[in-house]
């Protein structure tokens, strides 16, 4: 019984520490002082995803049909809550909308943004890249019609191989994106509401 404690005791080493990542907010391009703001409520909805992306563990892979999740390198919140809150705080940031909101329970909501998150990991390969990849939708509310539909996909190239270069390209990846749905949605309701 002895020997027995003492190897699950030896067994026991240093456990590995874990490391989170953060995305920085999205620094999208705001109102020019000629421009006028639409005047709407726009709800960012949590997207649909694979179980995945639904806990905080970092996605790796290649190309093929195998992916894996890292054990002690973490995301600060799960991918799809990450992708919400850019948009949402991108959106909100760039002036261009009477309130942007994430709360699910907003009557005084006009438009929303759905969709569906395919991918957000690491792509190993020649060379490591964060891929993003996603489509969203853009509904107004009141008359349950879709106005604008936008497929993401996008591999940005990290600058060396470790974890921490991936998280800043999937950093860059999301901004990118950010700013990408913001044209869009701003195109797409400033025509709709001129009608």
């Amino acid at each position: 019984m002895l020997v027995l404690a003492a190897a699950g005791l030896l067994g026991c080493g240093k456990t590995k520490p874990v490391h989170y990542f953060q995305l920085t907010h999205s620094p999208t391009t705001s109102l020019s002082a000629s421009q006028t703001p639409i005047d709407a409520t726009l709800l960012v909805r949590l997207f649909q995803t694979s179980h995945l992306y639904r806990e905080d563990r970092i996605v790796y892979g290649d190309d093929g049909v195998q992916i894996g999740l890292y054990e002690n390198e973490r995301w600060t919140q799960p991918p799809v809550d990450l992708l919400q809150d850019a948009l949402a705080r991108g959106l909100r940031s760039s002036g261009q909308f009477r309130a942007v909101t994430t709360l699910r329970s907003d009557a005084s909501v006009d438009y929303y943004l759905a969709g569906q998150l395919y991918a957000f990991r690491e792509v190993t390969g020649s060379s490591l890249v964060a891929r993003l990849r996603f489509d969203v939708e853009l509904m107004d509310l009141k008359k349950g019609k879709m106005i604008w539909r936008h497929s993401y996909s996008h591999d940005e190239p990290a600058s060396g191989k470790s974890v921490a270069d991936l998280a800043t390209a999937m950093d860059k990846n999301v901004h990118q994106a950010v700013q990408e749905v913001q044209d869009g949605v701003v195109q797409a309701l400033t025509e709709y509401t001129r009608k």
